[in-house]
């Protein structure tokens, strides 16, 4: 049936339902009510015109009153209704108003965190809110460089300053000033001092502001508040002397009664407001949930906060307290009634005077009289009693009136800078429209201005609208609206209402009565004039709203307002300079003396003085008032106006009531019922293409969807389903529908949807029947069977014995049959036999005799053919061969052959030949050198012989040979013992490592034990967990309150550098700064820019560039292009160096092996050479030992002195020795390295000495003792040496033995510790510890063979440099030999010494503290140190400060750690928006922090160390305070980090979790409203594109990896990633909460299906366990919440046990936003909304809407030591380090 609706006088419009057809004439229609009940009701052309039509069910409760298919008064009023009272949503759109609904309950939609939800988003996504309108005009005041204003309208109780303060609110958060100065606090402080000062308590609000303002919020250029400036309109003076019953005056003065027993309001004199005149008018002093006194607290913090200082302030109090006195002093009548006196002894006028500083007697005195001026003289006259009194409240009303200019000033000039203002955006919070059953002055101006916004709103409405189709390119119709001009002409014009009013006010006796008559005289014609028929002292002005009758009395006292000038006299004589400075002008120039007769004197005297003020007060109120209003009016013209309409839901204050008579009142007085007229005359519903496209296409055909033109396709749709072309029109990105048409294509939609549900309903039964069917048929088939089955087993048996029989009858006659058979069978056989076997005997002899003859005729034939093949082929193959030798004759007569041989052979022969040569020279010179050296040391070594053979047979005793021999033995002994003991130790590392493998086995038993032990544990303890639990809260919360101490502390310090920057800035940078000339160069537009090297080289920079362009542009971009072409090709040059290298090393590893042996020997035989010496000399003295002993036994002088003559010759010979074998030792090192170059020289070389051939492996494989046996004769002739260094040979070798046992003991210890570290890991942890340590093995490996290469080219330079010399000097040595002279050898020591063992230590000296701290910290790239050790810095400086501690340098490790911490706070001050900069230097920072505590040397963090790590522990200091602040320091970069990534991710959220369709086409549309497509917007360029989950995700992704890369531990990169899912899930559920558009099935769909693939990507990178997805519980559950069944009580209790993670507040609203797609989903009822309240009341939770965007969790970071050993850290060349040295 057709709905519609009809009038009703009690709800305005009901809602019914036409049950027969109406044909046109018809004068009846038939409807049925709700109430079932049915109802005839009458139309007429005329009287009753067709009723409204309703709209559909899905269209009810939209956000946007325009996106309604028909637009009337009762769509426009159930809307309201339905959203207001069910869904207890307060605003709603109706094009470009807001209206808001005042819910008369405090909402939490306020917050901080809703005004971040709000803030950057355009005004058609999110659900209406006054953040939204707010959002609008800021964001159009940036976009469109123009003004904004924000109109508040509304009657008295509506909550129009309720909305103007959080709309100031929403400005002051977001456009925050730039520096300190606090301009948006003092905006929000100047709201409490003038809700005190100007809001009053009325019957219809509690906090009603008596007066209108205009606030305008100032804006620099980069859209922060720089300042603000109010304008106040019409104070309702007449309040502070008279009350309506049940209301109250102005706030301030219950707040000063109320704080009356404070000490410094003693002197006020006040007490309770019952006791004051002025205050208790209204008999009820007291509002409802509100303390007067805490209000004033907050009233003079906000005093304090614009700058009024406390003597002010308590002047301010004063006077507003000398008003409540001046109230209660009392004016006694006289007798005669014509006069009246003020006792001398009145204590309130007392304290008025002495409050104001003023004469008590001069004011008793003019209180009860008045001056007279005539042209003549001057006179006084007594006043009346009534005159008095009058006299007295309009004194009062003139002192607060004053008041509040001088406060309202004040606030002005608090809020004024000196900046220059760029933009604006103004609050207008002013007076609805007004309509009482006594209006008088005040209404009339309030519906006066009302009537100018009213012209102001349409005319901008229509504004928009035409602009609108101009866009569109649709043909535009002039639309008629409302104009009211001629009701402000009958207002403001010349000779109009104000006009007169001001004439009779001139006049000396004019009355309220004769202006009643010139009106009605001269307005009686206009349409907009009435004269009421029952009132010759009122008038009716048909206002656009309604009509409204003023009553003419007091409206002229009211438009004069005049106060006695005697009065004003004595206050400008104030001792108080604020009383004075109230009432003085700016033409006085002094105020007047204190004594009355000079004051009286200067009254008269100064005759010029009344006429000013005439002229001054020749404004009267309503001139002022128009005035204000012009220049408003001028204001808001120049501006982008965005209304809000306020409107009362009932008039008794009542939550959630909604009253449809006043509602309608208000509709119809705001405006918003017009802009519905407005707008449904034209095209009011909209649809975009893509839009209309998706949610009609079930009404297209296939041969329409094939089309490739979603517009064309759309365009066809139209022209078939509506036939009136008038009906619908295509504008250039929408289409446009006439009122109503949207409900018949909902109709239509709806039923095709009905007809396929009926198809398949029908398809469904049918299939059911056939189901049914299909049973009985089978069950009937089943019986039959069985029954057939019982006959045919009958029938079997029957068969089955029959056959039984004749088997036994056929076996018994067969057995019978075969006897006789088989009988006969063997007879005949016997006889075959014997026939057939001579028979078989001749047959064989002729086989035999066959198979010879066929086989010799096979072989016959077979050789024949063989030696004719073979004869053909030699034949053939001679002329084959032939033929290829006179070819090859041929070829090898050519000239190409020749030089086809000898390409290159002649330089290659020539080239080897010289080679040869050149080996061959130097081969025989370096021959004949050691020939002639052997042969000089050969003659050397015979004379010592003899020498020493001759000494022998002197000496008695040869007890040391014996010896030597004997510890030869002993040494023999202990090597065999080695060997044992090394097997030994090797057998028990073995039995060891199968222990501990048995032991990892039982403990691993233990450990599943000790599982199953920890769950039954578990299972049975129930209070323990919950005391870990808080206790983990409480250390959760004060970890939390520490940090955000961290996080305050490290905001001040940042806001501290930005001061002193700023202040350097201006001391040292006065003027413009001029940037270097070729920075201009790149955005010049020349095709040829100039690019210099640091700009190509950032490519950070461009990189980040290029993505903020797009590819396509940055393409296009040619200084963009040219840095990554140079990129590009450093990172190929790059490529190749790191080839090559890796080539050169592969080569060199190979080569190391065949050249370790030699280089190791040379270096041992060296170190034996050295210690050959040091025997040496215990030989030569002990030579001389015995050659004292001789000289003591022989007395012969001739002996002694030819045996101390052998003992200088042979010193000196072994002197020469030395030398001479050195200088063999330098040429044989340098013939080895000689070798090992050269592969062609292999010779032997013969000793002359001795005539022994010696290998040139011999030389140097010193530690081979059977080739070396054969070498001792070049040495000693006797043996004595070669003895010894045996003897020393064994020592050595022992030596390395127990080094190599203790090589073996560590590493037995280091296994025994890995082992125990694995046992203590978990699986993955134990994956993830492997790959950790084979990456950090690597990369040493890596280091090690650049750092081998390294030395390989400096030892090869060094070595040839060496060689050259020592050719010099073998050279100068044949020259000495030859001259028999031998002059002192100057030699350079080359014997290398092993390298001490590196202790992990880092010096440095101290002025490279800046150069350290540049390179590793300033100018460090994470990149360039990304193939190398993580957090290598950390590592590096670490070592510096171990250095620095050993030396015990307290200065410097103070100094390096100071420098460092700041260094790196400047550098994330640098990069504070770079993700992996920031990432990079909290891995680095905690790396250091870890180092610090594991390297410390308490034993807590000892634990894990190996021996060696303990060894590097700091021996001098405590660094105990720099690991607090280095922690301090790491949680400061984890907040930047974190911050960093909500910035990148946060615009990405909402679009990827809630508006991508990650299922296509799951997703419904819903017709648009007026919001949807308003000028936030960019139609044209269709705005940015959205974010898709895979987006969302691979950023996660980017973050992850960035921090693995960087090594930042696993726990922190946990806790970032559980950060961001928290802030992935409240921005989700913040979002899901304030947008009615995705509350949906599908939404919920597409939401969990999202969260899965968050989940899934936590199990990919191993993060599950990180806590991440606990915390999307709420926006999972929310989607739960979305596609759960919302019906029964069963679904409730459902709904109740499911949402634990959200609050009551959360789940009520997604019910309340919960929309349906389609007319076969239910709305959730109110019933069971309440249902569910009903159920949760008892949860105990925050009354918090909407998630903390910015809640952070506590960080913490656990201790992990390192693994790594210092002493392992190698250090890469490109860090250009090389001022540090290893110790």
């Amino acid at each position: 049936y057709t709905r519609v609706w009809i009038p009703d006088p009690e709800e305005v419009w009901k809602s019914a339902e036409i049950i027969k057809d109406y044909k046109e004439g018809d004068t009846v229609l038939h409807l049925k009510l709700e109430d079932e009940t049915t109802l005839e009701y009458s139309i007429g052309p005329k009287d009753n015109p067709l009723p409204f039509l309703r709209n559909p069910d899905i269209l009810v409760g939209e956000n946007d009153l325009t996106a309604l298919s028909y637009l009337h008064e009762p769509a426009v009023l159930h809307n309201l209704k339905v959203r207001f009272v069910e869904s207890n949503h307060i605003y709603t759109y109706c094009g470009i108003v807001l209206v808001a609904i005042n819910p008369y309950e405090q909402l939490h939609i306020y917050g901080e965190e809703v005004i971040t939800a709000y803030s950057g988003q355009n005004m058609g996504d999110m659900d209406p809110h006054i953040f939204a309108v707010a959002e609008e005009a800021y964001k159009q005041m940036g976009r469109d460089e123009k003004n904004q204003s924000i109109i508040v309208s509304g009657e008295s109780g509506a909550g129009k300053t309720v909305s103007a303060k959080y709309a100031m609110r929403f400005f002051a958060t977001v456009g925050g000033s730039a520096n300190d100065t606090s301009v948006e606090e003092k905006v929000l402080a100047s709201s409490p001092i003038m809700e005190a000062i100007g809001n009053a308590k009325t019957t219809r609000n509690d906090n009603s502001s008596r007066f209108g303002k205009y606030i305008q919020i100032g804006f620099d250029r980069r859209y922060h508040i720089i300042g603000a400036n109010m304008r106040t309109y019409l104070l309702e003076k007449s309040r502070v002397v008279f009350q309506a019953e049940d209301e109250r005056n102005y706030h301030i003065f219950y707040q000063l009664c109320a704080s009356s027993s404070l000490p410094e309001f003693k002197d006020l004199s006040l007490t309770s407001a019952e006791d004051f005149t002025y205050t208790s008018l209204g008999e009820n002093i007291f509002i409802d949930g509100v303390n007067d006194a805490e209000d004033l607290v907050k009233t003079r913090e906000a005093l304090k906060m614009i700058g009024v200082k406390e003597s002010h302030q308590m002047s301010i109090f004063k006077i507003i307290a000398s008003i409540l006195h001046l109230g209660n002093v009392e004016i006694v009548s006289e007798r005669d009634g014509e006069s009246c006196h003020i006792n001398r002894d009145d204590t309130y006028l007392n304290h008025f005077c002495r409050l104001l500083g003023i004469e008590q007697e001069q004011m008793e005195h003019w209180l009860s009289r008045r001056k007279l001026v005539t042209t003549s003289e001057t006179y006084v006259k007594n006043m009346s009693h009534a005159q008095a009194v009058n006299a007295r409240d309009a004194l009062a009303k003139h002192i607060y009136a004053h008041l509040f200019d001088w406060i309202v000033e004040h606030i002005n000039k608090a809020l004024h800078t000196s900046t220059k203002q760029h933009s604006f955006i103004g609050v207008l919070d002013i007076y609805g429209f007004e309509t009482f059953e006594i209006n008088s002055f005040e209404q009339f101006c309030i519906n006066y201005a009302n009537e100018k916004l009213q012209q102001q709103f349409n005319s901008h409405v229509f504004k928009l609208e035409q602009e609108e189709y101009m866009k569109e390119q649709i043909p535009w119709t002039l639309i008629d609206f409302y104009d009211n001009q001629p009701c402000i002409d009958l207002i403001e014009a010349k000779l109009g209402i104000l006009d007169l009013l001001d004439e009779e006010c001139k006049v000396p006796k004019g009355t309220d009565q004769n202006w009643a008559q010139k009106l009605y005289s001269k307005h009686s014609n206009s349409g907009h004039f009435e004269k009421p028929r029952m009132s010759n002292r009122s008038f009716i002005v048909v206002h656009f709203a309604d009509k409204v009758e003023y009553q003419c009395d007091g409206f002229l006292e009211k438009n004069r307002d005049t106060v006695y000038e005697e009065q004003i006299n004595i206050l400008k004589a104030s001792q108080f300079q604020l009383v004075a400075d109230l009432f003085h002008d700016g033409k006085d120039s002094g105020p007047p003396s204190a004594t009355s007769k000079s004051s009286k004197i200067n009254v008269r005297a100064a005759k010029p003085v009344p006429k000013g003020h005439n002229r001054e007060h020749r404004k009267s109120v309503g001139t002022q008032f128009r005035n204000s209003l012009h220049l408003l009016m001028e204001t808001l013209n120049a501006t982008t106006p965005h209304y809000v309409r306020c409107i009362k839901p009932n008039d008794y204050k009542e939550s959630f009531v909604f009253d449809s008579k006043r509602a309608v009142q208000q509709l119809r007085a705001c405006g918003v019922l017009e802009t519905i007229r407005i707008s449904a005359a034209g095209y009011p519903s909209r649809w975009t293409y893509p839009d209309f496209f998706n949610r009609y296409r079930v009404l297209m055909t296939k041969k329409d969807m094939t089309i490739g033109d979603k517009k064309q396709v759309c365009k066809n749709l139209l022209e078939t389903l509506i036939k009136d072309p008038d009906k619908f029109q295509f504008g250039k990105t929408k289409i446009f529908f006439r009122a109503g048409q949207v409900a018949y294509l909902e109709k239509l939609r709806a039923d095709k949807f009905r007809f396929a549900c009926i198809k398949i309903q029908k398809t469904v039964r049918g299939w059911l029947q056939r189901i049914r069917y299909r049973k009985i048929r089978k069950s009937a088939i089943t019986l039959q069977r069985y029954g057939r089955g019982y006959l045919a087993r009958r029938y079997a048996e029957m068969l089955r014995l029959t056959r039984a029989a004749l088997i036994c009858q056929k076996q018994y006659r067969m057995v019978q049959v075969r006897r006789e058979y088989l009988r006969v069978r063997r007879a005949v056989i016997t006889i075959q036999l014997h026939f057939l076997s001579f028979q078989f005997l001749l047959h064989h002899k002729a086989m035999i005799i066959q198979k010879t003859v066929r086989g010799w005729l096979v072989r016959k034939k077979y050789l024949h053919a063989r030696n004719a093949a073979i004869v053909i082929q030699c034949f053939y193959r001679r002329v084959r061969a032939k033929r290829q030798l006179k070819q090859l004759k041929i070829e090898a007569r050519s000239a190409e052959h020749f030089k086809n041989l000898n390409v290159g052979m002649e330089n290659k022969i020539v080239q080897l030949q010289k080679k040869m040569d050149n080996q061959s020279k130097e081969y025989k010179t370096q021959n004949e050198q050691l020939i002639v050296t052997n042969t000089a040391l050969g003659s050397e070594v015979t004379k010592l012989q003899k020498e020493l053979e001759t000494f022998r047979i002197r000496q008695t005793a040869g007890t040391q040979v014996t010896s030597l021999q004997e510890e030869l033995e002993k040494l023999r002994v202990e090597l065999q013992e080695a060997h044992a003991q090394k097997k030994q130790i090797e057998e028990e590392f073995s039995n060891e490592k199968q222990g501990l493998k048995q032991r990892v086995e039982e403990l691993e038993k233990e450990n599943t034990l000790l599982k199953k032990e920890k769950e039954e544990m578990n299972r049975q303890g129930g209070d323990e967990p919950q005391k870990e639990i808080r206790l983990q809260v409480e250390l959760d919360e004060e970890r939390q309150r520490y940090q955000n101490l961290v996080k305050e502390y490290s905001r001040l310090e940042q806001r501290y550098e930005n001061l002193q920057e700023d202040l350097s800035s201006m001391k040292f940078h006065p003027g413009h700064r001029r940037y270097p000339s070729n920075q201009s160069s790149l955005g010049s537009d020349s095709n040829y820019t100039s690019i210099s090297m640091s700009e190509v080289g950032d490519t950070d920079d461009t990189i980040q560039q290029v993505e903020e362009m797009g590819i396509e542009k940055a393409a296009m971009d040619l200084s963009v292009f040219m840095k990554l072409q140079k990129r590009v090709r450093e990172l190929e040059q790059e490529r190749k160096r790191l080839q090559t290298n890796l080539e050169k090393v592969e080569e060199l590893s190979k080569q190391e092996d065949k050249n370790a042996d030699l280089a190791y020997n040379s270096l041992k035989r060296q170190e034996l050479e050295t210690e050959n010496k040091k025997l040496k000399n215990d030989l030569n003295e002990l030579r001389k030992a015995v050659a004292d002993r001789a000289s003591e036994n022989n007395s012969s002088n001739e002996l002694q002195e030819g045996y101390n003559l052998l003992l200088n010759q042979l010193k000196t010979a072994n002197e020469e020795l030395d030398v001479r074998k050195e200088e063999v030792l330098i040429l044989k090192t340098q013939i080895v390295n000689s070798t090992r170059q050269s592969e062609n020289i292999n010779h032997i070389v013969n000793w002359t000495n001795n005539k022994k051939p010696v290998d040139a492996k011999d030389t140097v494989d010193a530690h081979d003792l059977k080739n070396k046996a054969q070498d001792w004769g070049y040495l000693n002739e006797d043996g004595e040496l070669g003895l010894a260094y045996q003897g020393l040979c064994f020592c050595f070798l022992i030596k390395a033995l127990h080094t190599q046992i203790e090589l073996l003991k560590d590493n037995l210890e280091k296994k025994q510790e890995m082992l125990d570290h694995f046992s203590t890991l978990s699986p993955e942890a134990l994956v993830e510890f492997s790959v950790q340590q084979e990456i950090t093995r690597l990369t040493n490996e890596n280091l090690d063979l650049k750092e081998l290469v390294e030395k390989l080219e400096k030892n090869e330079k060094k070595l040839k440099k060496q060689l050259r010399i020592y050719m010099k000097k073998v050279q100068e040595l044949e020259v000495s030999q030859a001259t028999r002279s031998r002059p002192e050898l100057t030699r350079q020591v080359t014997v290398q010494r092993k390298e001490k063992d590196f202790e992990g230590m880092l010096e440095y000296y101290k002025e490279d503290e800046a150069l350290l701290v540049k390179s590793l910290i300033t100018d460090m790239k994470p990149n360039v140190v990304s193939a190398t050790v993580p957090c290598l810095p950390a590592y590096i400086l670490f070592m510096c400060i171990r250095h620095a501690d050993y030396i015990n340098d307290d200065q410097k490790v103070h100094s390096l750690l100071t420098t460092t911490i700041n260094a790196i706070k400047k550098v994330l001050k640098r990069n504070n928006d770079d993700f992996e900069m920031t990432s990079f230097w909290l891995a680095n920072t905690s790396r250091l922090l870890h180092c610090l505590k594991q390297y410390s040397g308490d034993e807590a963090f000892m634990t894990q160390n190996t021996a060696k790590q303990n060894e590097h522990c700091l021996k001098n200091f405590d660094l105990a305070e720099y690991r607090q602040v280095l922690s301090d320091l790491s949680i400061q970069i984890y907040q930047q980090l974190v911050r960093i990534a909500e910035g990148i991710m946060q615009p990405m959220i909402v679009s990827a979790m809630l508006e991508s369709e990650s299922i296509p086409s799951l997703a419904g549309v819903k017709t648009m409203g007026y919001r949807n497509r308003s000028s936030s917007l960019d139609c044209e360029s269709g705005g940015p594109a959205g974010y898709t989950l895979q987006a969302l995700v691979r950023q996660l992704g980017q973050f992850s990896n960035i921090m693995a890369d960087h090594g930042l531990d696993p726990e922190i990169s946990q806790q970032v990633v559980r950060q961001l899912f928290y802030s992935i899930n409240a921005v989700t559920l913040n979002n899901l909460l304030l947008r009615k558009d995705v509350c949906s099935w599908s939404t919920g769909m597409q939401l969990r299906y999202n969260i899965s693939q968050l989940e899934e990507w936590l199990r990919g990178k191993n993060l599950h366990q990180s806590g991440a997805v606990a915390t999307l519980e709420p926006v999972i559950q929310a989607a739960q919440l979305l596609q759960v069944k919302k019906k029964t009580s069963q679904d409730a209790e459902a709904i109740c046990s499911l949402c634990t993670a959200l609050s009551l507040q959360q789940i009520v609203k997604i019910l309340n936003l919960y929309t349906p797609l389609n007319e076969f989903e239910e709305r959730v009822t109110v019933s069971f909304i309440r249902d569910i309240q009903n159920r949760l009341q008892d949860r105990a939770e925050n009354n918090q809407l909407l998630v903390d965007t910015k809640y952070t969790f506590p960080v913490l970071f656990p201790y992990t030591p390192s693994v790594l050993s210092l002493e392992t850290v190698h250090i890469p060349a490109s860090l250009s380090l090389d001022f540090l040295t290893r110790v």
